[in-house]
């Protein structure tokens, strides 16, 4: 018997797709940065998941790396959240951290398995099936880290998540 998620993880594999993904609570940081810099914001997961955990959240889903006004230009500076999807949102909360709760997000989704260093290769992809499609980016890209290995760097799935409009 096939299961749901195992169905569409083989219809969509190597293969870029128009999705809407449905709103999101996310407990998250928010930081200016380059993609120079990026390996330093690794360890704010960790944070995010103590934080959870302290104000007795449900995660629900893996950490999310949300590029704002990212356009593919590596000098300029651009706006990362790391996100952790939680269940709910506290109505009080203060700490070191923000919460939200997204909009419906349409996208091009495409996955991505194996090292971070290879990554510009399928958003090479999915940028080509957006100009195929005819379609608008927003500039906005979420980066899911379905399973995030630091030992075999091959292991690493990450679902990429173009915004359009």
């Amino acid at each position: 018997m096939e299961l749901f998620w195992e169905k569409i993880y083989m219809t969509t594999q190597n293969q870029p797709f128009v999705k809407e993904v449905r709103p999101i609570n996310f407990l998250f940081h928010h930081t200016e940065t380059k993609i120079s810099d990026l390996v330093n914001h690794i360890p704010i997961a960790k944070e995010l998941f103590k934080e959870s955990g302290r104000l007795n959240l449900y995660p629900s889903g893996p950490i999310h790396w949300h590029y704002l006004g990212f356009m593919g230009d590596e000098s300029k500076p651009f706006t990362l959240e790391i996100c952790l999807p939680v269940a709910s949102i506290p109505l009080d909360y203060q700490g070191d951290f923000l919460f939200k709760r997204t909009e419906i997000f349409k996208c091009v989704s495409f996955i991505h398995e194996g090292g971070w260093n290879m990554i510009p290769k399928s958003y090479g992809v999915i940028l080509q099936f957006i100009q195929q499609q005819q379609l608008q980016p927003n500039g906005v890209t979420r980066e899911l880290y379905i399973n995030a290995d630091f030992v075999d760097l091959d292991a690493n799935v990450t679902e990429i998540q173009m915004g359009i409009d």
